[in-house]
């Protein structure tokens, strides 16, 4: 059997840094430089971006399928251990993990850091980089899994969807982070677009209300 759970604690038996102090520890001017983890940063585009150029050029250096298949899955996984463990956690404060207990029940742990404190300290150039990479990057692979069916192309379609599962697996438990597990993602997407719809509809008719002309019909006091 397996719960899930939202938490805000450090790995159990954990020595480490509890989860969301790290920027505690750091000089207060590094929060002011564009890129707080710059390192991070560039890891986190790094490796799901070289699976990609791999497998889409893999051709022009070598036509052994092997060698490729070998390559871009080495990539794949050093992509999901950064991001998992090292990426989500320190540019947008968010952990998921799975552990057994003694009973032998598996706990996935969602964890978010949603103090005002710490999103404050959240980089926000760090944070959109954090999320485009991991939901364009399902995107590309989804596009060439479409290309390898409709190919006829079955031994890319295999190595695609390992790929598609890694960065499906990683997006999901963000997500998760993001809005909690006692909500529905779909409940949380529907949501979403109601509030942008009555977003819009209010900014719309505060325009239209602005841009009323005044009216022509009324007299100046005193006047018959």
């Amino acid at each position: 059997m397996t719960s899930a759970t939202v938490r805000n604690v450090p790995l159990l038996d954990d020595d480490t840094i509890p989860f969301g102090e790290e920027d505690e520890m750091r000089d207060p001017g590094v929060a002011a430089k564009k890129y707080t983890h710059p390192y991070v940063t560039f890891f986190h585009l790094f490796f799901r971006g070289a699976a990609i150029a791999i497998y889409m050029f893999c051709g022009w250096f070598s036509e052994s399928f092997i060698t490729s298949f070998v390559f871009v899955v080495l990539f794949l996984s050093a992509d999901f251990w950064t991001v998992k463990n090292i990426s989500g956690r320190l540019l947008v404060g968010l952990r998921w993990w799975n552990y057994v207990d003694d009973d032998g029940k598996s706990h996935w742990v969602f964890e978010s850091k949603n103090s005002e404190s710490y999103q404050s300290r959240i980089n926000k150039h760090e944070q959109r980089i954090f999320w485009l990479g991991l939901i364009l990057c399902p995107v590309f692979w989804s596009l060439f899994f479409l290309v390898a069916l409709f190919s006829l192309k079955f031994k890319w379609l295999l190595l695609v969807m390992i790929a598609i599962a890694l960065n499906a697996a990683n997006l999901y438990g963000y997500i998760k982070c993001s809005y909690g597990t006692g909500k529905d993602l779909n409940s949380a997407a529907t949501d979403f677009v109601k509030t942008q719809l009555f977003k819009n509809a209010v900014d719309m008719m505060t325009k239209q209300s602005a841009a009323a002309p005044p009216p022509t019909n009324v007299r100046p006091t005193g006047v018959v």
